[in-house]
């Protein structure tokens, strides 16, 4: 069996993504294609002035659970989340 470590690229840094500077039309279609693009392991750090609750539910019902969902900060005017692209079952 091998290690994770061994066949998944390890990123250091996490992608920013900063919903405040995109148009509010094109948000969802913007984080649904950054999200797309990350490859297991990649994180992207989503910075936003309130709580996304509509797309958190959007983003676990088309990713399930290959998309880790988790707050950095929850504060208001202050959300960051990071959100983790695993490596298919």
């Amino acid at each position: 069996m091998q290690n994770p470590a061994d066949v998944l690229p390890i990123f250091s840094e996490p992608h920013a993504f900063d919903a405040r500077g995109v148009a509010r039309r094109f948000r969802h279609a913007a984080i649904f294609g950054a999200l797309n693009a990350l490859e297991p392991g990649e994180v992207m750090r989503f910075v936003n002035d309130h709580d996304p609750l509509p797309l958190l539910a959007q983003i676990e019902q088309h990713f399930g659970p290959r998309v880790d969902i988790g707050y950095v900060a929850r504060e208001p005017g202050n959300i960051v989340i990071d959100f983790t692209v695993k490596a298919p079952d």
